[in-house]
């Protein structure tokens, strides 16, 4: 038995340390950056798929259907962000590549811009970033085998999350009022985070963006943001509600999450 643990820890490891960028075949560009207010405002998420492109990777929108060939496995996606570095009187940008664990997997070098107008200084600034994208000289290699293995592990414990938080589901509504629990709790998806800089963004396996989260003072508990309606994403006994009110009633929806 541990010799199996540790032959299938060591297997997990090369997986999450051995990527290169040449392993994955798409890149997901989400349309709101942490640093911006508005979805494509400034046109950045455009400027990004298009740089992407450009630089000879395929790219899709966040809120996209992707084609078949991109769903099989999720793990051979990244997820591209665009990460402003604060400092006086000069926009500095650069570019960041996680893989579906949300690990970085690429950093871009700083691109930088003296502009005072946001709109061109933001377009100076990542066109230096991609710079260093380009330089990559970025071909998608057909690995399949490392990312087959990452979906594989996401399977087991998408599996298991999904089995606990039905079970917890089921013993928490027994002993909270109906009211304040959600009709629809049948299935429970499997959300997975990844980390901004105020918080987290869950996405599903689709990729495609459920809900935003942003930190508080307590460690299980966030402020949630869901098909633009506001709330709390808090832990109960081992298991995540995303709770809010509905015609004056607390509604509970259990969320599965993969951190």
């Amino acid at each position: 038995m541990k010799t199996k643990f540790l032959f299938a820890f060591v297997l997990f490891s090369t997986y999450c340390f051995s990527q290169s960028i040449n392993d994955y075949k798409a890149v997901i560009v989400p349309l709101k950056f942490d640093f911006i207010k508005t979805d494509n405002q400034y046109r950045l998420a455009t400027l990004t798929k298009f740089n992407l492109e450009k630089a000879g990777f395929t790219a899709f929108y966040a809120n996209e259907e992707l084609p078949q060939q991109y769903t099989a496995q999720r793990c051979d996606l990244l997820n591209v962000n665009v990460v402003r570095d604060n400092a006086f009187l000069i926009t500095k940008l650069y570019v960041e590549f996680k893989d579906c664990y949300g690990k970085v997997v690429y950093t871009s070098e700083i691109g930088k811009s003296k502009t005072k107008e946001y709109e061109p200084a933001y377009k100076e600034a990542l066109d230096g970033a991609f710079v260093s994208v380009n330089e990559l000289n970025y071909a998608y290699n057909g690995t399949v085998n490392k990312s087959e293995v990452g979906k594989k592990q996401t399977t087991v414990q998408a599996t298991a999350i999904a089995a606990t938080a039905v079970t917890s589901a089921k013993a928490v509504e027994s002993s909270v009022p109906m009211s304040t629990i959600n009709s629809n709790t049948n299935s429970v998806d499997v959300l997975y985070a990844q980390p901004t800089e105020t918080g987290y963004q869950l996405i599903d396996k689709t990729p495609k963006l459920v809900m935003k989260l942003m930190k508080t003072s307590q460690p299980d508990s966030f402020i949630a943001i869901k098909d633009g309606v506001q709330g709390s994403l808090i832990n109960k006994n081992n298991q995540w509600f995303f709770e809010y009110y509905k015609d004056d009633k607390l509604v509970s929806e259990p969320i599965s999450v993969k951190f």
